[in-house]
């Protein structure tokens, strides 16, 4: 039996729903027929490539193997068709880019557009459900962030750009609370404060929750989005983590913290090193622009005061910017 690309794709659906049955209602065949198909793909690969289980299926070594090839196959095999499509109807090529949040999105976007090309956005709070989607050919570049000490499941095979090995994150807090009023903030001037995360990021409660135990702080914590969590803050019931070129509003400040105690790394992804290439500048363009709008970042930027602790650079890149890797498995 010769291997198509319908046989992968059916061990990538078995994978990826976990059961026969799934996979096959998905794929829109009986089970018996796909317990079938996966029988003689497995004779034809010399081996079990699942363990079955009552509770579903599982991939044996061989089976990952064999699934860690058959990913970037189908994707190649979907940007193919897509872009042959593309240029059979004279339409426009369509770059599919996901992002976890970031202002620099808009500048990003902005400065991908061109004749012929038209880049659309996929947004998720999830770093590694965006890695999945590039892996899997849904998306062809992915921007996203590594909480520290939270590292990410980046999936074989997958290419990665460091953009900013160590970003400081900032707090939002009401402009009227006392340490408002200063520019650089301690975590134990927040003591009686109720803070606010949202726990569907990947890592963010593990990284704010290690940040406060290190200092003896235990503090009520309520779970919600950026956009709860900015409102709250206005409101004066909360304070919250954010991103450094957040900006400060009438009813909000953003301000360092002292000894900047938690970082993210700023990660972009893609299949292809070609991949890679084609976006980044404009990705680093528009991240250092909108850096430069925040007066917080700005100054941490520019040469600020040192601090004890402070571990991000004053200079406008951390040597590591164009940093590429292929994770260490």
């Amino acid at each position: 039996m010769e291997l198509e690309v319908r046989h992968l794709r059916a061990l990538c659906a078995i994978a990826d729903a976990g059961s026969l049955h799934r996979a096959a209602r998905q794929l829109g065949v009986a089970q018996p027929t796909l317990s079938t198909q996966l029988t003689r793909i497995e004779q034809a690969l010399g081996g079990p490539l699942f363990i079955r289980e009552r509770t579903g299926c599982r991939p044996t070594p061989l089976g990952r193997t064999v699934l860690g090839r058959a990913r970037p196959l189908l994707a190649d095999m979907r940007t193919l068709v897509r872009e042959a499509r593309a240029a059979a109807a004279g339409g426009d090529s369509r770059l599919r880019v996901g992002s976890t949040a970031s202002r620099a999105l808009a500048g990003w976007l902005r400065r991908l557009r061109r004749p012929g090309l038209e880049p659309t956005l996929q947004m998720d709070v999830s770093a590694n459900a965006l890695l999945r989607r590039v892996t899997d050919g849904q998306l062809d570049v992915a921007f996203v962030h590594e909480v520290e000490g939270c590292p990410l499941r980046v999936p074989e095979g997958l290419r990665l750009r460091v953009l900013v090995e160590r970003e400081p994150q900032f707090v939002m807090l009401p402009a009227d609370h006392p340490a408002a009023a200063r520019p650089v903030v301690r975590l134990t001037d927040l003591a009686d404060d109720r803070w606010m995360v949202d726990p569907t990021v990947d890592g963010e409660w593990d990284g704010v929750h290690r940040m406060l135990r290190a200092v003896g702080l235990n503090p009520r914590v309520l779970h919600g989005d950026y956009h709860t969590a900015a409102s709250l803050v206005a409101t004066g019931e909360v304070v919250t983590v954010c991103q450094p070129s957040s900006q400060s509003r009438p009813d909000t400040a953003v301000r360092r913290l002292h000894g900047d105690p938690l970082g993210v790394r700023l990660l972009l992804a893609a299949r292809t090193r070609d991949e890679l290439d084609a976006v980044f500048p404009a990705l680093e363009e528009a991240y250092w622009e909108v850096a430069r709008q925040s007066t917080a970042y700005r100054e941490c930027l520019e040469g600020p005061v040192p601090l004890p602790g402070a571990s991000f650079p004053p200079g406008a890149r951390t040597a590591t910017d164009r940093a590429e890797f292929v994770p260490a498995r």
